[in-house]
């Protein structure tokens, strides 16, 4: 099918839903880790709280892709989900303030991880859907730019509330301050709003045969449900099987790059706490650094929405795969110059880093990855490129809590540091990644046509 060109009104439009699914995967981010510590967790026990997140996306994501693929409706293929992910992580995020026991908070964790995916997965194969590939390492990067955004408004936002409108420390009979509670309130609007934007202004185009489409629908609908689950879980079987070597190539680079970012997420908001501000467990000093965490989350976030509007540019003059090498090394830079850090404000400079790496992290990978994918297949194979992001973070979540007890020692910046590493590492494996789409360098010093045009 050919896909028309699109303009930037239109990408914005189909991507502005991601704004509010990164304003509850930051609120997410820069919190969770805090609110188990408020609830009585210790630093050993954060990663196996933390197995929710990339569990559910193991789960469901390659399911959802799987559905997507195979659903046409009155609001078409990907917006069935879009706006069911939506409800359900807006209504998580208005519950997980009111959690009062690690169990609660937990549990809460595993129906928002669950409803975000729901939603996310979709967004990827719209993306693929809708653009010619000549514009899709536009799309990411608006994708990115616009997580970007929702990334620095969910950080900050409780340091905004305590600073600005005076909110204090948590009152009588709650664990978890009410500049956090109320961050997660504001978050479920927006996550809920933004969701329904890009519902609203995008269309999407039927299957390009309609009959065979619905004909091949009416036959599973005859099929016990066993019957189609069996089906389904034998197809995203085969596509495995059957997956692009590029894909697998991106899913070593993947795996290195979740698990440096994954160190970061469970213990730089609390490292910043006990190590830069030298605070004990429940002070207000702890409250005090656990904000600032956010507003570091808030610069990373803040330099990725400023940097997507450079990816584009950069690809095409350096190629996908080179890009993505240097924005890594600049992220593993970044988390490895905290261990030389030891007051609040250099911080905000080695998040310039982190912020480069992760608009690329959420671009390029996708952008190698879409070109090599076969259409009828986008959905589930974006889910199963998810395998590669949530499988780190199960193995740092079942098995980190071990390294923090015997190596460590219980050192969170120490973890962080660790994940600089990982980053480093991922650089390197980017460059045995063949990029050969029609967007990619395909020989050595020549660029291809569609790369020297303008978007």
């Amino acid at each position: 099918m050919n896909r028309p060109r699109r303009n930037g009104w239109q990408i914005f439009n189909m991507s502005f839903g991601f704004l509010g699914i990164q304003f509850g995967w930051g609120l997410q981010m820069a919190n969770m880790s805090a609110i188990y510590e408020y609830l009585g967790a210790r630093a050993d026990q954060i990663p196996m709280l933390w197995l929710a997140a990339p569990l559910t996306g193991l789960l469901v994501q390659p399911l959802i892709g799987h559905a997507s693929d195979h659903t046409w409706c009155r609001l078409g293929r990907r917006r069935p989900y879009f706006l069911a992910g939506a409800v359900l992580s807006s209504l998580a995020l208005l519950l997980m303030p009111h959690c009062s026991a690690l169990w609660m908070a937990a549990g809460l964790l595993w129906i928002l991880d669950a409803s975000i995916n729901i939603s996310m997965e979709p967004f990827r194969a719209f993306v693929a859907d809708l653009l010619p590939d000549e514009q899709r390492t536009r799309g990411f990067a608006m994708q990115s730019l616009l997580i970007g955004l929702g990334a620095v408004g969910a950080s900050a936002l409780p340091w905004l509330l305590g600073n600005y409108f005076h909110l204090g420390a948590s009152s009588a009979g709650h664990a978890i301050p009410p500049t956090v509670r109320l961050s997660f309130f504001i978050g479920s609007a927006a996550f809920l709003g933004a969701v329904l934007w890009t519902i609203l202004t995008t269309q999407e185009y039927p299957p390009e045969d309609l009959a065979a489409f619905a004909k091949a629908r009416a036959e599973a609908a005859r099929r016990g449900r066993f019957e189609r689950l069996s089906a389904s879980a034998s197809e995203i079987y085969t596509a495995i099987r059957e997956m692009p070597r590029v894909m697998r190539q991106l899913a070593w680079v993947q795996l290195a790059t979740w698990l440096g970012l994954f160190c970061m997420w469970l213990y730089f908001p609390v490292a910043v706490a006990h190590n830069v501000f030298g605070a004990g467990q429940g002070s207000e000093q702890f409250t005090h650094g656990v904000e600032w965490a956010g507003i570091c989350f808030g610069m990373y976030s803040a330099v990725c929405f400023v940097f997507s509007f450079a990816l584009p540019g950069m690809a095409r003059a350096l190629g996908r795969k080179t890009t993505h090498s240097l924005c890594l090394a600049c992220g593993a830079a970044g988390l490895a110059s905290v261990a030389v850090i030891h007051s609040p404000y250099p911080l905000l400079l080695s998040m310039i880093g982190v912020g480069i790496a992760w608009a690329s992290t959420l671009a390029m990978p996708y952008s190698v990855l879409a070109g090599a994918l076969p259409p009828e297949r986008t959905g589930v194979y974006m889910g199963i490129f998810n395998f590669f992001i949530v499988l780190p973070e199960i193995a740092a979540s079942l098995g980190f809590g071990w390294v923090m007890n015997h190596l460590l020692h219980n050192n969170r910046m120490a973890a962080v540091v660790a994940g600089g590493v990982f980053l480093l590492l991922a650089a390197a494996l980017m460059q045995r990644v063949e990029d050969n789409s029609a967007s990619g360098v395909k020989e050595p010093g020549k660029v291809p046509a569609e790369l020297t045009a303008h978007d």
